[in-house]
């Protein structure tokens, strides 16, 4: 075991585990924080006994967030929500939360933070998502200068929200939506590879300061990959191009359900295509060669093939 410390904001989620995973494979000691401690059960058995500590922490609770990030070496920010519930609001968890993460790991003696933001965080963008999560990178910034800020695209892999989702709907759906017409652009980045930046981020003290954009080696508009969703999945469906204005309407009654399939935020933020900037710094410059989607997604969507998991592999009668 190491003598590492590492605080990891956000371990039980999807981008979390293979962070904490990864850590953990190397014999650093980890603090896990998350605001529901149940959900990291699966945590533990990544590390030897001992290694890895749940912590219950809401990154807007700063005494019991101080607790957690008291004697870490290292901090990884991945606190994020994607639509606003009661008190989980954008401003609160993208804004206010990084900038508290920034005071109190200055205030603790934390010699290295890495952030993780999004593609495509802009002040000016109709999106307050995507507004909040620049405000957050800018607060954060302002309070811990040597933080490493990571922007990833899409990310993929066996639990991400994206493939999954547009896979299970295909099963039941006979035609999946185009919003605007399927033309906004996506650079999907393999999870494992943004747990691998995080982990070099941490480990070269030359990114500190630095924002890298992490996107996977080819472009895909969405109508692209609702193709590959379909052929991954062998299933025949009509592509249908649903018109922004109609989008919103949809997007105003599916935004009230308790988990949304589509809010008019993120119909807003599909306006801009979500692909690294020209000259950006790059997963590459971390020294990870991004994996295709190609290597990738055949060995999860095959489940919803017909037949299942068991049908896709020639195991029903």
């Amino acid at each position: 075991m190491s003598d590492k410390r590492v605080a990891v904001i956000g371990a039980s989620g999807f981008i979390g585990r293979y962070i904490v995973k990864r850590l953990a494979s190397r014999g650093d000691v980890i603090a896990a924080v998350m605001r529901n401690i149940d959900s990291g059960q699966t945590l533990q058995p990544m590390g030897d006994v001992g290694q890895i500590a749940r912590f219950r922490a809401s990154i807007a609770d700063e005494k019991r967030l101080a607790a957690a990030l008291a004697g870490s070496d290292m901090v990884v920010n991945l606190a994020g929500i994607l639509y606003e519930r009661g008190a989980q609001r954008f401003e609160a968890v993208h804004h206010e939360g990084p900038r508290r993460v920034g005071r109190i790991a200055a205030a603790v003696g934390v010699k290295r933070v890495v952030h993780i933001s999004a593609l495509g965080a802009a002040a000016d963008s109709q999106s307050s998502y995507a507004r909040s999560k620049a405000a957050g990178e800018a607060a954060i910034a302002a309070a811990f200068p040597g933080v490493t800020i990571l922007r990833p695209s899409v990310v993929f892999g066996p639990e991400d929200e994206f493939f999954n989702r547009f896979a299970a709907m295909a099963q039941f759906l006979p035609a999946l939506p185009l919003i605007g017409g399927g033309k906004t652009r996506f650079q999907p980045v393999y999870v494992g590879d943004v747990a691998a930046a995080v982990v070099a981020a941490l480990d070269d003290p030359a990114t500190a300061g630095r924002t890298y954009e992490l996107g996977g080696p080819q472009v895909y508009t969405f109508r692209e990959l609702m193709e590959i969703v379909l052929r991954e999945t062998r299933r025949k469906r009509l592509l249908v191009s649903v018109p922004w204005s109609l989008a919103m309407l949809e997007a105003a009654v599916l935004e009230l359900a308790p988990v949304p399939l589509l809010t008019r935020d993120q119909v807003r933020l599909l306006r801009c295509d979500n692909v690294v900037s020209p000259g950006a710094l790059t997963l590459r410059d971390l020294g990870i060669t991004p994996t295709t989607i190609e290597a990738i997604l055949p060995t999860y969507l095959d489940r919803y093939r017909p037949g299942g998991w068991f049908g896709a592999h020639g195991m029903v009668a």
